[in-house]
């Protein structure tokens, strides 16, 4: 009997490893796009003119890692517009390597930072005016999409994901 406890113990403890999915790994992204999609103020508000500086290429581009598990582990949120709303298309590993400096966005931070800002601790303002969250981008144009882009800083407290580094 003990050893069959044991046993079941152990298993429990092997898939509840294997099932964590790690802050901002290809899989965390998927679900990411999917909680963007979900999210009518990143959908209507970001359609209004944000998703429309696309350089023309009918999408814009967020790469985004954990500063401490390094740049390697960035993932790609690629943002379209379709029937009037800027819909997340792809969630996953980096598909855009090249981007856009007038369009596109790459975001970093500590996983502490990001767990801050996942739990509405602050906002975007405060984690870039105090160098929380590093971001590179058109930055005129996120000053002016600030309230949602407030929604998209709340990801990381909605789309759950354990400290471990993504794989590389």
């Amino acid at each position: 009997m003990r050893k069959t406890l044991i046993s079941l113990a152990l298993c429990a403890g092997f898939a509840a490893t294997a099932q964590a999915t790690p802050l901002m790994s290809t899989e965390w992204a998927a679900q990411a796009c999917t909680g963007w999609n979900n999210n009518p103020i990143l959908t209507n508000e970001l359609a209004e003119k944000w998703i429309k500086n696309d350089a023309g290429r009918g999408y814009k581009v967020v790469h985004m890692y954990r500063t401490d598990c390094g740049a390697d582990t960035r993932i790609e949120l690629t943002i379209s517009a379709k029937d009037g709303k800027a819909l997340c298309s792809y969630g996953g590993k980096v598909a855009h390597a090249n981007l856009d400096d007038a369009v596109d966005y790459v975001m970093h931070a500590e996983t502490k930072r990001w767990r801050e800002m996942g739990a509405g601790e602050y906002g975007p303002m405060r984690a870039m005016m105090f160098g929380r969250l590093k971001f590179e981008g058109p930055k005129g144009e996120a000053m002016r999409v600030m309230g949602p882009f407030e929604q998209f800083l709340l990801m990381p407290g909605k789309v759950p994901g354990d400290d471990t580094c993504p794989a590389k």
